[in-house]
């Protein structure tokens, strides 16, 4: 009777402790897997993150490339302005001369 009282312990212990060991195993499954989700998780946010840099800059570029068209112009509209006051000049000059 002893001996069975005994082996009944011993059994609940062992299944107690297979209990606690495949616990800790699915613990440590379930944080791999969130670990790896988590992983996942940044690498799909670094790259949109990318991705949203890239646009951004891409933008960035075109805005540049439109203030420099528009400086251009600019540039163009002066010069010829000036060229037309230059000529105007020279025909009241000429006029008055």
């Amino acid at each position: 009777m002893m001996m069975m009282m005994m082996m009944m312990t011993m059994m609940m212990t062992m299944m107690m402790t297979m209990m606690l060991m495949m616990m800790m195993m699915l613990i440590r499954m379930m944080m791999m897997m969130m670990m790896i989700m988590i992983m996942i998780m940044m690498m799909c946010m670094m790259m949109l993150m990318m991705m949203i840099r890239m646009i951004w800059m891409m933008i960035r570029m075109m805005m540049m490339k439109m203030i420099l068209l528009i400086n251009v112009m600019m540039i163009w509209r002066t010069m010829t302005m000036m060229m037309m006051m230059v000529i105007q000049m020279i025909w009241m000059i000429r006029m008055n001369g």
